[in-house]
């Protein structure tokens, strides 16, 4: 069934739904709601249904017109929407609109989905597919913790490159998170969140594997050119030119397909 109209969403008593933010989108299918949306933001490409929906841009910088153009009932927000004055034209215009806390644990996702399910209407279904991921994320981590054994592999992950600059992820990220879920140590533990770093920092973290965003176009970087820039050549990643590129949403956005993530890095790590 695809999306939606907002009439259509009235016909049925259900309000048309405008899901903000990847993993919200995400959770919204996985709830099998997703013939209720009616829009979607930049940052929602999975699954490829999602595609087909209007966009209305990107989460941080919305447009009122662009989200009302789109007559919705209810807008589901994931965390840090915006800008804010966007969201104050929102607010005042009399849609319902629900926020999604952004999480970066594997824990906090089960209450993110709940949360979805109750702006929904759908509790019974959320508990039970909140139930089932946190099962599956705690199979994926014992897993791979099995892979690490007693030798867990130092990860790097980079960010961006900022005019020769790595920008790279320290304690309390996403990033951080997902490695640790993975059986891997985070490189860097000096600073909270993504900060540039000196590639003399970036040698003394002696990263055993390079962990970077699937970026295509102008912002790809290729193996040979990052392993040639001083910061790396002296890493152990760069004698064995260990580098993983995985899709940002998926490796990142702690939703539903979080322990095929960490099972899918944990296997790049150490081997299947």
């Amino acid at each position: 069934m695809g999306a939606m109209t907002p009439a259509q969403g009235e016909a049925t008593g259900q309000p048309g739904v405008l899901s903000i933010g990847g993993s919200v989108t995400e959770i919204v299918y996985a709830l099998g709601e997703g013939d209720r949306l009616v829009a979607r933001d930049t940052t929602s490409t999975f699954p490829v249904e999602a595609k087909a929906l209007p966009d209305v841009g990107y989460m941080r910088a919305l447009s009122p017109e662009g989200v009302l153009s789109v007559s919705p009932g209810l807008i589901l927000s994931e965390e840090g929407a915006g800008p804010p004055e966007t969201m104050e034209v929102l607010n005042a215009s009399g849609v319902e609109i629900v926020t999604i806390p952004s999480v970066e644990t594997g824990p906090g996702i089960a209450d993110k989905i709940r949360r979805v399910g109750d702006a929904l209407g759908v509790a019974d279904k959320a508990d039970a597919l909140a139930a089932n991921v946190e099962a599956e994320i705690a199979a994926a981590r014992s897993r791979a913790e099995d892979l690490a054994g007693d030798a867990p592999k130092r990860v790097l992950f980079v960010l961006s490159m900022q005019g020769g600059r790595v920008m790279a992820s320290g304690t309390g990220t996403a990033a951080a998170s997902i490695i640790e879920l993975a059986g891997g140590v985070n490189a860097v533990t000096e600073f909270e969140g993504y900060k540039p770093m000196t590639d003399e920092a970036v040698s003394r973290a002696e990263p055993d594997v390079i962990l970077m965003m699937d970026r295509g176009g102008d912002h790809a970087i290729a193996n040979e050119v990052l392993f040639g820039m001083p910061a790396f050549q002296p890493t152990p990643a760069a004698e064995t030119g260990a580098i993983v590129r995985m899709d940002g949403l998926y490796l990142l956005g702690f939703g539903p397909r979080t322990a095929k993530a960490v099972t899918d890095l944990s296997q790049h790590l150490y081997g299947s």
